[in-house]
C-alpha cells in the first residue's frame, strides 16, 4: 500500500473510531461557522433584500463594492482584525484575540458581504409585479415585502449557505484571530494545515474528509429544501 493508502487507511480509522481530538477540532469549526452565518444573516439578508427592491442614489457602487468584498482575502480579514483586536489596537481591552468570539467576527465580516450581494440578486430576480398586486390587495408596505421575500426564498436560502461555504473552510482570519489554540479555537482548516505540515498527513486526510461531508451535507440540505418548492 502507497503512502497515500496508508494515509487514507488511517483517517477512515480516526473516523470511524470517533476519535475524541477530531470530533473536537470538527465541532469548534461547526460551532464557529454556524454562529457567525446567524449573525451574518440576522444582518445580510434584510440588508440585502432593502437594496434590491429599492432604487437610490449610489445604489450601483454599493453593489459594485460588495460584488468586490466577496473575493476579500481571508488573511486580509485576519490582518485588520488582529489589528483592532490585538493587546496594542483600540479593542485590545476586550481580550478577544485568540478565542472563538474573534474567529466569528472574522467570520462573520468574510460571509456577510457575499450574503448581502447574493440577497440583492434574489431580490431583483423576483417579479416586480407580484409586489404591486400585493399592495392592490391591500397589503402594507411591510406585507408586500415579505411577500416578495418569500417568492425569493429558494434564493436566499442559496445565498445563505454560499456563505456558509465560504467560512467553514477559511484558514487565514480563523488562524490570526484564534491562533489555532488545541481543544479551544482548532478548527477544521487550521488544523488540516497544522497536521500536515507535522506530517501527519492521515490525521489531516481525515478532517479533511469531514470537511468535505460537511459542505456536501449542507448542499444536500439546499438542494432538499428546493425540490420542496
Amino acid at each position: 500500500m502507497g503512502y497515500f493508502g496508508q494515509a487514507f487507511a488511517e483517517a477512515v480509522r480516526l473516523i470511524i473510531a470517533l476519535d475524541s481530538e477530531v470530533l473536537k477540532i470538527t465541532f469548534t469549526s461547526i460551532k464557529v461557522s454556524t454562529a457567525a452565518i446567524f449573525f451574518a444573516s440576522l444582518s445580510g439578508v434584510p440588508l440585502g433584500f432593502v437594496i434590491g427592491i429599492s432604487t437610490f442614489k449610489g445604489r450601483g457602487f454599493i453593489i459594485t463594492l460588495l460584488n468586490t468584498l466577496m473575493a476579500l482575502p481571508t488573511v486580509v480579514i485576519g490582518l485588520l482584525g488582529y489589528g483592532l483586536i490585538s493587546r496594542q489596537g483600540p479593542f485590545g481591552s476586550l481580550e478577544l484575540l485568540f478565542t472563538p468570539t474573534a474567529m466569528v467576527m472574522g467570520q462573520y465580516i468574510l460571509a456577510t458581504p457575499t450574503i448581502i450581494a447574493l440577497t440583492i440578486s434574489a431580490s431583483q430576480g423576483v417579479d416586480p409585479r407580484i409586489r404591486r398586486t400585493a399592495i392592490v390587495l391591500g397589503a402594507g408596505p411591510f406585507r408586500s415585502a415579505m411577500t416578495m421575500l418569500s417568492e425569493a426564498r429558494f434564493a436566499v436560502i442559496a445565498a445563505i449557505v454560499t456563505g456558509f461555504g465560504r467560512v467553514i473552510g477559511e484558514v487565514g482570519a480563523a488562524m490570526m484571530l484564534g491562533g489555532n489554540i488545541k481543544g479551544y479555537t482548532r478548527n477544521l482548516s487550521t488544523a488540516i494545515a497544522l497536521e500536515t505540515s507535522k506530517g501527519e498527513f492521515g490525521f489531516g486526510l481525515a478532517l479533511g474528509i469531514i470537511l468535505m461531508s460537511v459542505a456536501l451535507g449542507v448542499n444536500f440540505l439546499l438542494r432538499f429544501l428546493q425540490r420542496k418548492r
